[in-house]
Formats: C-alpha cells, sequence, structure tokens
C-alpha cells in the first residue's frame, strides 16, 4: 500500500511537472512542495520496510520458540505417561502383595515377633563371628610363633640333627632315636648329648612355655629286665632327654615325660625307612590355655528318666 502511495505522489508530481512546464509556468513553491513530498514518501517506505523485516523476524523468533515449547511438551506427555504406566505397575504389584500377605496369613504382630527372632539370629551370628576372628587371630599367632621357632632351629635342622614340623595342630621338634640312642638302650650317646645341649640352651629362651618330651618305638618287640614293652623303653627314653634338657638350663617345671612306645607311628612299619622314622623322640609346644579353639557352648543331654505318667482314678 506505502508503495502505491509512493508512486502515486511521483506520478502527480510528474504530472503537474508536466503540465506546468506545457503551460510555461512553473511555480517554484509547488515544485518544492513536491520535492518535500517526495522525498517523506520515500522515508516512510524506507521505515515501513524496516519494520516489515522486524516483524518478519519476530515472527521467525515466535515460531522457533513455538516450536521448542512444542518440543517440551511432547516431552512431559511422553514422562507423564511414563509415570502413569509406572503407577498402573506399582499399583499392580501392591495388590499382589497385599494379596500374599492376606494368603501367608501376615499380621503386625508376627512381623514383630519375626523382627525380634531375626535380631537374636543376628546377634548370635556376630557372637559366632567375633569368635571367628578370635580364633583366627589365634591361628595367625600359632602360625608366627611356628615360624619363629623354625627360625630359633634352622641351624640344627640344616645339619640334619632334627626337624620342626606341625602335626595335629602342635609344634612338635622331631629328633630322631638313633643318633641320640644305641638299638635298645635308653643312654644318650655323645653326639645325642651335645644335640640335645644346644636343644635346650634355645628351649631355655622360651621362659614362659611349657614343653612335653615324648619317645616312640619301632613295632620291633623288646623285653628286658629294665624294659618289659617298647612302653618303657620310649619314656625311659623320654625321661633321659629330660634330664640333659634340664642340665641345658631348662626349669624342670617347664617340662613332662611320657612313652607312647609304636602305637604313634608317623609311617607304615613295612619298611626299615619306615621304621627309623617312628624311632624318634618329639618335644612338643604346650599351648597355652587362651590358645585352645573355644568350642560353642552345648548342654549335655539330660540322663534323668521322664515321669511316670499320672494314673487317672
Amino acid at each position: 500500500m506505502e508503495r502505491r502511495g509512493l508512486t502515486r505522489t511521483i506520478g502527480l508530481c510528474i504530472a503537474f511537472t508536466v503540465s506546468s512546464i506545457g503551460s510555461g509556468c512553473v511555480k517554484k513553491e509547488l515544485y518544492t512542495q513536491c520535492l518535500a513530498d517526495l522525498q517523506f514518501e520515500r522515508n516512510r517506505t524506507v521505515d515501513l520496510e524496516t519494520k516489515l523485516k522486524n516483524a518478519q523476524g519476530e515472527i521467525g523468533r515466535l515460531g522457533q520458540d513455538m516450536r521448542a515449547r512444542d518440543g517440551k511438551l511432547e516431552e512431559l506427555n511422553v514422562a507423564q505417561a511414563d509415570l502413569v504406566s509406572k503407577l498402573e505397575e506399582a499399583s499392580v504389584l501392591n495388590v499382589a502383595l497385599q494379596d500374599r500377605l492376606k494368603k501367608a496369613g501376615q499380621s503386625v504382630e508376627q512381623l514383630s515377633t519375626e523382627k525380634g527372632s531375626l535380631k537374636t539370629e543376628l546377634a548370635e551370628t556376630r557372637k559366632q563371628l567375633d569368635e571367628l576372628k578370635r580364633q583366627q587371630a589365634a591361628a595367625e599367632a600359632r602360625l608366627a610363633q611356628f615360624q619363629d621357632l623354625v627360625k630359633r632351629f634352622q641351624k640344627l635342622a640344616d645339619a640334619g640333627k632334627l626337624r620342626v614340623v606341625m602335626r595335629q595342630g602342635r609344634m612338635i621338634i622331631e629328633l630322631p632315636t638313633d643318633v641320640l640312642f644305641d638299638s635298645g638302650k635308653a643312654d644318650v650317646r655323645k653326639v645325642g648329648k651335645d644335640t640335645l645341649t644346644e636343644v635346650g640352651k634355645v628351649l631355655a629362651s622360651m621362659p614362659d612355655r611349657r614343653f612335653q618330651v615324648a619317645g616312640h618305638t619301632d613295632t620291633v618287640k623288646i623285653s628286658t629286665p629294665r624294659f618289659p614293652s617298647n612302653w618303657e623303653l620310649s619314656t625311659g627314653r623320654a625321661v633321659e632327654v629330660v634330664k640333659l634338657l634340664v642340665d641345658a638350663g631348662m626349669k624342670p617345671e617347664a617340662l613332662s615325660a611320657g612313652g607312647y612306645g609304636e602305637f604313634d607311628p608317623v609311617a607304615p612299619n613295612d619298611t626299615d625307612d619306615n621304621k627309623q622314622k617312628n624311632r624318634r623322640i618329639e618335644i612338643t609346644l604346650v599351648p597355652n590355655l587362651e590358645e585352645f579353639v573355644r568350642l560353642p557352648e552345648k548342654a549335655a543331654p539330660s540322663t534323668t528318666p521322664p515321669a511316670p505318667p499320672v494314673k487317672k482314678n
């Protein structure tokens, strides 16, 4: 419309100018007014075009905002549908749980009782766990003690005079009797005395421990006035070893002696080599009371006979 107005103004000005020229007189005032009107229309046209361009840009921005809003709205619709679906699933699950509780006959009182039972079981489990931790600590301490014992006797072990072994949870210093004694005798040989003196000095450095010396034989029988059986022979040898350990500096109250004869073998008595393994002196480290594994307490079965039934008249 603005362009048509501008065109009309320009046409009028041209027509006026032509008619004026034809008549031979052009009024200056009219000419100037016509130019001013023309410039005004031009300025107004530029201003309107600028406004139109701005309006078109605003329309484009509003279109983008509307598309973004439509996208968010679509996301919200999807999220709402998902929430509705989850709510429906939760409702179904809730109904199923209520049905299961109803069928199982559960009640608040029953649940409270079960909770108390679980607390009791948990306390018992924690108690057992603490006991297992204590046992593990004791086992680790005994392992460290065994490693220390091996280290103390490493020199004698390397020389083949003894062995440090762990058997049935006991730490044992094992000496072959063939090195200590002549066959069928309980008197310690010279080389055996030297070995026992070294052993006694090492054990004397452990004053807070107790040791049991035990003699063992093979299955070859002996029958003499001094040793009617292998029991007497094994016990007599253990006693002689105890005496030499005391002479080496050990306290008598830290030692005890015993004989097992042929009844605690470490190998079958079927070959000469195995029989030699069974002829031995064992010095066992006696565990302290706190080192024993604590067994769970269990009440002994009652020996009281049941009461006789009451006769009804």
